[in-house]
């Protein structure tokens, strides 16, 4: 399937472990998982509203271990923007994305036009070991956003979204969609590409 231009690629990176399926799924698809499953790599698409027409959300989310560095350079260089997620019960977990962070700088360059959330998840739980203004004070060093999300409670998980989109420049992406219009445009999106020339 060859990739349309108007795709909004975004990218979860993360440890393994800090819930980044979870929020993925929980954005995508509305639901939680309490076991946990380790990711090599999936992608998730979600229509979208893009510069006043339909484009398509594309979520990679990306394997916790750094087992397959030139898939994580794949992802970064196609990336229009990026979720660092660890867990605030994780210390370790957010000293783990400053490689990755010092990566999308290497290969994006000026990562101040491009829209990086840093998130805390696992807020829900009482056994912190990172403070919210310690990732506050991350994300100012990285000049990034920043938000603390639960994807086992729903906190701030559509909002994550919504903000990371808030931070794009260059073109108008919003999760909401005019219902009105949407159909047409899908129904439109739906005959594009099945017309064959005979």
């Amino acid at each position: 399937m060859p990739e349309q231009s108007n795709d909004y690629r975004v990218v979860v990176f993360g440890a393994g472990g800090v819930g980044k399926s979870s929020l993925v799924l929980r954005f995508v698809k509305g639901t939680f998982r309490e076991s946990y499953i380790p990711t090599i790599e999936d992608t998730y698409r979600q229509v979208i509203s893009c510069d006043k027409s339909i484009c398509t959300l594309q979520i990679t989310d990306t394997t916790g271990s750094h087992q397959f560095p030139a898939m994580q350079r794949l992802s970064i260089s196609k990336g229009h923007a990026f979720i660092l997620v660890y867990s605030i019960t994780s210390k370790q977990s957010l000293e783990e994305l400053k490689p990755i962070y010092e990566q999308v700088c290497q290969i994006k360059g000026d990562v101040e036009s491009i829209p990086i959330m840093l998130v805390g998840n696992k807020c829900d739980d009482s056994l912190r070991e990172v403070q919210a203004s310690d990732g506050e004070s991350q994300a100012k060093r990285w000049k990034c956003g920043f938000m603390e999300t639960s994807a086992k409670t729903n906190h701030n998980v559509k909002e994550l979204f919504q903000e990371l989109l808030n931070l794009e420049k260059r073109r108008a992406v919003s999760l909401q969609i005019d219902g009105k219009k949407s159909k047409q445009q899908k129904r439109t999106e739906k005959l594009k590409g099945k017309c064959v020339v005979m």
